[in-house]
């Protein structure tokens, strides 16, 4: 009996710390998977005033991916700040990852996690949920996105951005993922977040030699917005997610094969 990915050969472009992980999944469903981590992620100092001073003053701490949580603790540690003093503030994160992450450090699960894991949701169900709730501390990247500030600025809540890691482009695989992308033959092309679709483009240009896999919608308009046009994005933002939304992508295209070969 064959497994779902039999054959299928996946270009893996995220960071390397993370994309072993992904890449048994595929293995196990028996695709091949080909590593090209396209960035970088780098934690960095926070140069916007005193870390602990900033932690007492706030009623909430933002998490929006696992390198902020993984990042932020870090520094917690650095500082000696007590980490019994940290979890006693209440946390939001993006979604189940984030919130893994912070349990495995913590020991303590989010006070909030949005229905969706996308920035948007989580503005709009946080300020939904607590509305009269103030003093957020942000913790971000050096590329994230906006959203959160701008709604909450919006919202007039008082709120201090945190940047505790940076993320760059791998300029040292363009040459690997150019070979991957012309000698081989690419089922799918995954991507997990907007800085994955960025990097890519400025590596080796859009390539539309197979579709892109997204692992939500910010990632999908992102990759839209630079040209990619055979776009699928997962159901649910995880990298299960994705496998699931490859596998149903695959399944659909067997179907549609053998239908094409139908007597009728």
């Amino acid at each position: 009996m064959s497994l779902p990915l039999d054959g299928k050969r996946i270009l893996v472009t995220r960071e390397q710390e993370k994309a072993t992980d992904f890449a048994k999944k595929i293995t196990d469903l028996g695709g091949e998977p080909v590593q090209v981590p396209l960035i970088n992620i780098t934690c960095k100092r926070p140069i916007n005033g005193d870390f602990a001073q900033q932690l007492s003053n706030c009623n909430w701490i933002f998490f929006t991916s696992g390198n902020g949580v993984s990042c932020f603790f870090q520094f917690v540690k650095h500082d000696a700040v007590a980490l019994e003093n940290v979890v006693q503030t209440k946390i939001a994160v993006v979604g189940n990852k984030t919130d893994h992450k912070l349990k495995e450090i913590t020991g303590r699960s989010a006070d909030f996690v949005p229905s969706s894991f996308d920035a948007e949701t989580m503005a709009e169900e946080f300020l939904s949920q607590y509305p009269t709730d103030d003093h957020f501390l942000l913790v971000r990247g050096n590329l994230s996105r906006h959203v959160l500030p701008e709604r909450f600025k919006q919202s007039n809540k008082t709120f201090t951005m945190l940047e505790v890691y940076e993320t760059h482009k791998n300029v040292k695989v363009k040459p690997l993922l150019q070979c991957a992308i012309t000698n081989t033959q690419i089922h799918y092309i995954t991507f997990t977040s907007p800085s994955t679709v960025e990097a890519f483009v400025d590596l080796i240009g859009v390539r539309n030699v197979a579709p892109c896999v997204c692992i939500g919608t910010t990632t999908e308009q992102r990759a839209k917005e630079l040209g990619f046009t055979k776009v699928l994005t997962a159901k649910d933002f995880t990298i299960n997610g994705m496998i699931d939304c490859i596998k149903q992508d695959v399944m659909k295209r067997k179907d549609e094969k053998n239908d094409e070969h139908t007597d009728f």
